[in-house]
């Protein structure tokens, strides 16, 4: 059994250690707030420019002959990965890389990869296991999005239309709750502006006219929405890892408390040992008297 002094020791590392996580979750549940308010104000935007997109759509028909949205056969892939810069947050980054992994074989497999990593903890992970990183962003967590979007798309973009690449897909962590962050495998080029399943589809029979052309109107707005779905995943990274992160560090502060309550239980045998034993070797040497 160990002696007091070393389990006093013990008690007070994992207070300090109670005290760190406990600030850490507070600091997370804070920034988490304004993180989901924005991941989520900027979904209705990206739903409605969605709608007016398949509006035009409609109207011109097959007539389309827009670059972003002419598919062609995949001689070469550009995969862009969205990770944080900082650990601590459970599996966030884990799960999503380990399943990025077999993703990235496969595809590999039909086609060239190049990649763009976002965070740290993407660039160490596909470093590590002698991936090649073309691009990579790290400590960008204090930049504004639209700083990090407006370069990235600019770049995807043209080397779409430029047939340096023949497809573009963005990987990240989709934020569906504070405790669910699920991996989302997003192409982004070529576009495909048709509703999903569970979508509202555009209004159907209604009749426009647009000034100026329809497409006209596609050209400015598939760039924009490229953008947009873009930013989206980087707000529901964010999002994402603030709500992993205060989870981690909420069970990381319940276990500190747990183990602060096992060791103080130990550290009360241990002392009631110590006084028995005294006792015992007081009794002892008055009778040998």
């Amino acid at each position: 059994m160990a002696n007091l002094k070393e389990i006093k020791t013990r008690i007070g590392s994992v207070k300090k250690t109670r005290q760190i996580t406990q600030a850490m979750k507070l600091v997370a549940a804070a920034k988490l707030k304004r993180a989901t308010e924005a991941a989520t104000a900027a979904k209705p935007y990206q739903g409605q420019l969605q709608l007016v997109l398949q509006r035009v759509g409609q109207s011109v028909g097959d007539d389309i002959d827009n670059p972003l949205l002419q598919a062609r056969e995949v001689k070469k892939a550009a995969v862009v990965t969205l990770t944080s810069d900082r650990g601590m947050c459970g599996g966030f980054n884990n799960v999503l890389l380990r399943k990025h992994l077999f993703w990235l074989e496969k595809k590999g497999a039909d086609a060239a990869i190049e990649n763009t990593v976002y965070g740290r903890k993407g660039l160490s992970f596909l470093q590590g296991r002698e991936i090649e990183v073309a691009h990579n962003v790290v400590n960008y967590g204090k930049t504004t999005k639209m700083e990090l979007v407006r370069p990235l798309c600019d770049r995807l973009v043209a080397g779409f239309v430029d047939g340096e690449v023949d497809e573009v897909w963005l990987v990240y962590n989709e934020f569906v709750n504070n405790i669910t962050q699920t991996p989302k495998y997003l192409k982004l080029l070529p576009l495909a502006v048709e509703a999903e399943e569970g979508d509202a589809p555009a209004e159907a029979g209604a009749d426009y006219r647009y000034e100026p052309g329809a497409e006209e109107i596609l050209d400015a707005l598939l760039p924009l929405y490229v953008r947009t779905l873009v930013l989206q995943a980087f707000l529901e990274t964010e999002a994402g890892e603030y709500a992993a992160r205060m989870s981690a560090m909420d069970n990381a502060t319940r276990n500190a408390s747990d183990l602060i309550d096992s060791l103080t239980l130990e550290y009360n045998r241990a002392r009631q040992a110590a006084i028995t034993t005294e006792i015992i070797e007081i009794v002892s040497g008055a009778e040998a008297l």
